[in-house]
């Protein structure tokens, strides 16, 4: 629990200077259009912890998440339709076991170390949302991903903790899209119109390999991420409501 709130704290700081920077020049390009009584306009971001299904010995991968989110409320404003873009979302897995780099030097100087198979994308979530009047929220729907970086990193420690390293370009083995189900549970603080916490979980169902050969592999992710909303906050009435 100490580590999951030192990332909650670390997140929540990068985010707060974040949004301070931002939402002066987003309030002035945009004005009120982005946080109004229909629609919430944020920064997202937080740690996350990935792995790959039927990938051998593989373990979960630590990482930090970055993003921009919507919700849409519908004419029934309990329901929104939540979206947006997490543009820095690590994926893979950690502790896969060696393979040969058909290199004699780089395989003996490796021997005793471990690899850390990284994949990036900028994932897009499309998901209902609905939250209940104690401010709690559920959502649920599907997430698209754009692979944009893969590689191996070969790691081992002679000296200092992992201070030989050696990176592998493994873009060209997988499929430049992903795609799974999404799903999540969370809190909105100050009566729905201040920060949300929430914890996700993305279930990836497209087998990420372009070798078809071997058992599909599919990305895992489980997600604690903190929402700020940015721009113009709408004003309140006595009750705490959103003026429409």
């Amino acid at each position: 629990m100490g580590r999951i709130k030192k990332y909650f704290l670390i997140c929540g700081l990068m985010l707060s200077g974040l949004a301070s920077n931002s939402q002066v020049l987003i309030s002035i390009l945009l004005g009120d259009k982005l946080n109004t009584g229909k629609i919430e306009f944020g920064l997202s971001g937080g740690a996350n912890w990935s792995t790959i299904k039927n990938l051998d010995e593989a373990k979960s991968l630590p990482g930090f998440n970055l993003g921009f989110y919507f919700d849409f409320k519908l004419k029934n404003p309990s329901w929104m339709v939540h979206t947006g873009v997490i543009v820095k979302s690590p994926m893979g897995a950690n502790e896969l076991p060696l393979y040969s780099l058909h290199d004699t030097h780089l395989d003996s100087a490796f021997v005793g170390g471990s690899v850390t198979r990284k994949l990036r994308y900028f994932n897009v979530p499309v998901m209902m949302k609905y939250k209940f009047r104690n401010n709690l929220f559920v959502k649920g729907g599907i997430q698209l991903g754009l692979l944009s970086k893969a590689y191996d990193e070969f790691k081992k420690s002679v000296i200092e903790d992992d201070d030989l390293e050696h990176k592998v370009k493994i873009k060209d083995q997988f499929h430049p899209l992903d795609g799974g189900l999404a799903f999540g549970i969370g809190y909105h603080l100050l009566k729905g119109n201040g920060m949300n916490f929430d914890i996700q979980y993305y279930h990836g169902l497209i087998d990420i390999v372009i070798d078809d050969t071997g058992i599909g592999q599919f990305n895992r992710v489980f997600y604690l991420t903190v929402g700020i909303p940015i721009g113009k906050h709408p004003k309140t009435d006595k009750t705490g409501q959103m003026e429409q």
